[in-house]
């Protein structure tokens, strides 16, 4: 049963429209004033509030205001003998769903108010609706079929529609923060913002003004108000992205904003409520860091509501050709390759490894295979430099990094060029670089006495 509040300072008025909604299958309460509704207002929840603009203490409009910081979703509809397009579109403004001004009949009134309900419910199908188009497409960026990964994608599932905090565990490159997006698009947060940063890449000096905002002149710099990560999230999501880098002296401010919902700019001391689900990510070892003093427990176990550990590639290789053919179609549609495939040895090279770096590192090697191979249409072992790449963890010391991006540098321009009929704008446009870096590049392998047109 929908529940309707009525406001008004006319007795007569209230108690019509209490018997009429009552009637009509509402459940009803009134209020003679702002005051008194907003007491009710703090003990009870209302579908929509019907309330006269010109009331003894509180106007309509500045009742409205002050309830929509209790229930910000709550729905009204103004009622007023001073029906100027001004108060309307005041009203309007400020969150009002409709305006009907006196005279009215019994009939408008519960023509609006089925309006608004219909209005409701609508929203709530359209929301259905993206949520089901959502669940369709959600794990689209995630990968797998393997019993691990199906694990994954069944809590992503199982905790999105929630609020709970949400802690990614798993090696660099196993897809964390794909994951966080996955949880927050399908989540009743999915319209507002998903803001996310790298803990290990905040300066310890700036990580309470970056999470938690600054006032003007709160510090050396700080020349206006700048609002933090929390306030910009509001009523969305935050990923925490290796949250095991904060500072220490960090770690009890986040833990006590976690638990009162509020947070204080730096140079204030004024708490701000803030409604934000927070996901956080770590290819560490909370547990070992808490044993050493490095992180706080009781933070860890805030955040750690609901765990998530993400499998490392090695331990679901049968999704690795999977993998394998999603990436090798992107690449072949952002270089514009036409026909090109891997061969079967090489395929079961890349499945047999441990790959360290995981998704991510097969992703890149991908792309540099299908630069390296230029217009041959079959991949081989040569192209993927198997021997530097497919190490397992304990052998990634030996990788020649310098080496393999100089080597991979110059044979992806020497492909662009060859493509592009040695058109250097197309080239650069290709390589996705300005024509000037080409430009840079060829003069400076020009004094090294390599002929790229030539590499081959």
């Amino acid at each position: 049963m929908k529940r309707i509040l009525v406001v008004d300072d006319d007795l007569s008025l209230r108690t019509i429209l209490d018997e009429t909604l009552s009637t009509a299958g509402f459940k009803v309460k009134i209020a003679k004033d702002g005051k008194s509704a907003l007491d009710l207002l703090a003990d009870n929840q209302f579908d929509l509030v019907i309330s006269d603009l010109m009331m003894p203490g509180m106007t309509g409009v500045e009742f409205m205001v002050e309830a929509k910081k209790i229930h910000e979703h709550l729905g009204f509809l103004i009622i007023t003998a001073y029906g100027t397009v001004e108060t309307a579109v005041d009203a309007l403004h400020k969150g009002a769903f409709d305006f009907v001004t006196k005279p009215f009949s019994i009939s408008q009134i519960e023509s609006r108010v089925n309006r608004y309900f219909e209005y409701q419910d609508l929203k709530a199908e359209n929301k259905e609706l993206k949520r089901k188009l959502s669940d369709d497409r959600k794990h689209t960026k995630l990968i797998g079929q393997s019993p691990e990964m199906l694990k994954v994608f069944n809590q992503i599932s199982t905790v999105a529609r929630s609020d709970a905090p949400v802690f990614i565990q798993g090696e660099s490159g196993t897809g964390k923060e794909l994951i966080a997006q996955s949880i927050h698009d399908g989540s009743d947060r999915s319209d507002r913002p998903f803001l996310k940063i790298n803990c290990s890449a905040i300066p310890e000096s700036l990580f309470e003004s970056t999470l938690f905002g600054h006032e003007k002149g709160s510090f050396t710099n700080a020349i206006k108000m700048h609002k933090g990560l929390f306030e910009e999230a509001d009523s969305g999501t935050l990923l925490l992205d290796e949250i095991s880098e904060i500072p220490t002296s960090m770690q009890a401010k986040l833990l006590r904003v976690l638990q009162n919902r509020t947070i204080t700019r730096v140079g204030n001391t004024q708490e701000l409520d803030v409604d934000v689900r927070v996901i956080a990510t770590s290819n560490q070892n909370l547990e070992k860091l808490i044993k050493d003093g490095h992180f706080r427990a009781d933070l860890y176990y805030r955040l750690n509501v609901f765990p998530i550990v993400v499998p490392p590639l090695r331990l679901r290789n049968t999704d690795i050709p999977i993998l394998v053919d999603h990436f090798l179609s992107k690449f072949k549609v952002k270089y514009r390759f036409e026909h090109k495939e891997i061969s079967s040895d090489t395929l079961k090279s890349i499945t047999m490894a441990d790959w360290p770096g995981n998704v991510r590192q097969l992703e890149n090697i991908i792309e540099r295979a299908v630069l390296y191979s230029g217009d041959e249409e079959k991949i081989t072992q040569e192209h993927f430099n198997l021997d530097s790449e497919l190490l397992t963890a304990d052998d990634t010391s030996s990788i020649k990094t310098v080496t393999t991006i100089a080597d991979m540098e110059k044979q992806m321009i020497h492909n662009a060029l060859k493509r592009t009929a040695n058109n250097r704008t197309q080239a650069a446009d290709l390589l996705g670089i300005s024509v000037r870096t080409l430009r840079n590049k060829l003069h400076l392998y020009d004094e090294m006495g390599q002929d790229m047109l030539k590499l081959d």
